[in-house]
């Protein structure tokens, strides 16, 4: 026999939370399966009174039971459950709402919390209202929570959807039907993922940790999206702390290479708080929330614990990559299989995970990992310090056309990732390259719409407008909606720039201490040498990828330009 056991949280979710894990507890000690979908089992047990928002109980036997049993008299509970669970009744009396506004909340998030959290919430607005749906975005940014969804708001949803490449805390959502997406696909396929959002939402519940969240709504693609998932999450914890200590280094070395040298300075000051602070926790915070986003809050300590072995055993951010991810799974295996009576069970996340993980990760990193992890990022620093002027160019090449290949998607943010996770070793050139390349298609379409503005429609031409702006900022994002529309000349007049770019730029031999900003880092004093070889090498690759896509655009015919320009 299968069981689905869930809850009516809307008032009181944390004592929801507390009646179910006790429920199936004792259920794993009974003869009954638990299930994990709805729709596979023979009787569904609720806590409370009624049943959630949009969970079709129809031909399922049920059983409503109070909160204050389940958690006291857990046993007891589930076998009244099992004898008198009946077939379940719709209430006749409920109102019909079909007629009122379907209603869709959602959550935005990208690792940088720039461009695509905000682009995305925008793309799900509009096509939403298209349909004539009510919608509220809530974006999770750089800055915080933008627009952020009340309890009565989530009360009334139909439907939520959640576009983050990151892991997000979405537990308020208990309850309630949810699909889970990526932002690129929000903002590049808006349409088609609502649709699917409709058809493949499922009831969402929250077992305890953000992972089993993760299994119960993402379906089979957030699964095999996961560890991609998770380093993501660490680099998007990592980077404000990258660019506060990459930029503070570079303001020390303002006031000559060797001031900072000279204690009670403000150049030693300086670099005491971005290289020897800052930067120091880049590995740590970067290994801790990569163990986060696999088991909450449980991954914290053994993540943070082997971020520092590796600094300092010299593993640098590869040996944090490798402790973040072999804390959360440890800690995940050891909350999820460790069963103890339920008196105990309180004790797991305070004590027995964050003790054993902890003791796991850190040997492991001492004893195996460490030595031969910080062997292979010696070999690589020296490699990229020492390297010919041919491998320069080319490993240069290959990032700019990484950075230029999906606009912010994962070939991006590989590229990115390898290059931020280099400034803990002080290998700065790849950083270079890589910003230079991210700003070459936005600034590349801009410049395309004043080359060849016959080609383009008014609403086109102000969005190049745009996209020179977002290129300035490094953000690549801003090429985007000339991607979308025209992908097969767009992309590979965006990739021959961006390579160009990025091969100049180690050809030059560019350093970059900053991991953001585009241009503006030029402002700070120290942040890159030979600033002017810089611009160069940015201005040469936009030139040839605006050339080039003027070239080859096809112009918008006459009769979509006027029913544009009717529109407008």
């Amino acid at each position: 026999m299968k069981i689905y056991i869930t809850a009516n949280r809307q008032h009181n979710p944390a004592t929801s939370w507390l009646a179910i894990d006790a429920l199936k507890s004792i259920a794993s000690t009974q003869d009954v399966t638990l299930a994990e979908n709805l729709s596979d089992a023979d009787i569904v047990i609720i806590t409370g009174d009624k049943a959630p928002d949009n969970c079709d109980l129809s031909g399922k036997k049920v059983f409503f039971g109070t909160l204050e049993k389940a958690i006291q008299h857990p046993s007891e509970f589930l076998q009244e459950a099992l004898k008198e669970a009946t077939l379940f009744q719709a209430d006749a009396t409920v109102a019909d709402t079909s007629s009122a506004p379907f209603s869709v909340l959602a959550v935005t998030a990208c690792p940088t919390g720039v461009a695509h959290t905000y682009m995305s919430a925008e793309a799900l607005e509009a096509e939403a209202k298209k349909r004539g749906w009510n919608i509220k975005v809530e974006t999770r940014g750089s800055v915080g929570v933008g627009n952020e969804i009340t309890p009565e708001e989530i009360a009334k949803a139909d439907l939520v959807v959640v576009a983050a490449d990151i892991e997000v805390n979405v537990d308020k959502f208990a309850g309630k039907r949810m699909y889970r997406t990526s932002t690129s696909a929000a903002l590049k396929k808006t349409a088609q993922e609502l649709d699917k959002a409709q058809k493949e939402a499922t009831i969402f519940t929250p077992e305890g940790s953000s992972s089993a969240e993760k299994s119960s709504s993402s379906g089979s693609k957030g699964q095999k999206r996961g560890v991609y998932r998770h380093l993501l999450t660490g680099v998007s914890y990592m980077l404000p702390i990258v660019v506060a200590g990459g930029l503070c280094t570079a303001l020390s070395f303002a006031f000559g290479l060797d001031a900072s040298n000279v204690e009670g300075s403000l150049a030693w000051a300086l670099s005491l708080i971005g290289g020897h602070t800052a930067l120091g926790l880049m590995v740590p915070v970067l290994s801790a929330y990569i163990a986060y986003s696999i088991a909450d809050r449980t991954g914290i300590t053994p993540g943070l614990v082997g971020g520092m072995l590796a600094t300092t055993l010299g593993a640098g951010f590869i040996g944090g990559i490798i402790s973040g991810f072999l804390a959360g799974y440890c800690a995940h295996f050891i909350s999820t299989k460790l069963k103890l009576p339920q008196t105990m069970e309180a004790l797991k996340p305070i004590l027995i995970v964050p003790l054993i993980s902890t003791l796991v990760t850190g040997l492991a990193m001492i004893y195996v990992i460490g030595h031969p992890v910080a062997w292979l990022m010696d070999w690589l620093t020296n490699w990229l310090n020492t390297m010919g002027t041919t491998n320069a160019v080319i490993l240069g090449a290959i990032l700019g056309a990484m950075m230029c290949t999906d606009m912010g998607g994962p070939v991006n943010k590989a590229a990115y990732a390898f290059g931020v996770g280099l400034l803990s070793s002080q290998t700065y050139a790849p950083m270079a390259a890589i910003m230079a390349a991210g700003m070459v298609p936005p600034l590349a379409m801009g410049v395309a719409t004043l080359l060849a503005r016959h080609k383009f429609v008014q609403a086109e031409r102000e969005a190049g407008k745009a996209s020179l702006v977002l290129g300035l900022c490094f953000i690549s994002e801003g090429a985007i909606p000339f991607a979308a529309k025209d992908p097969i000349r767009v992309l590979p007049s965006c990739i021959i720039g961006g390579a160009v770019t990025g091969a100049l730029s180690m050809y030059f031999g560019i350093h970059l201490m900053a991991p953001h900003g585009g241009l503006f880092v030029l402002l700070i004093p120290g942040a890159i040498n030979h600033a002017l070889l810089y611009l160069l090498a940015i201005a040469v690759g936009t030139a040839i990828s605006g050339v080039v896509y003027a070239i080859v655009k096809k112009a918008t015919p006459k009769e979509a330009q006027q029913e544009m320009a009717s529109i407008a």
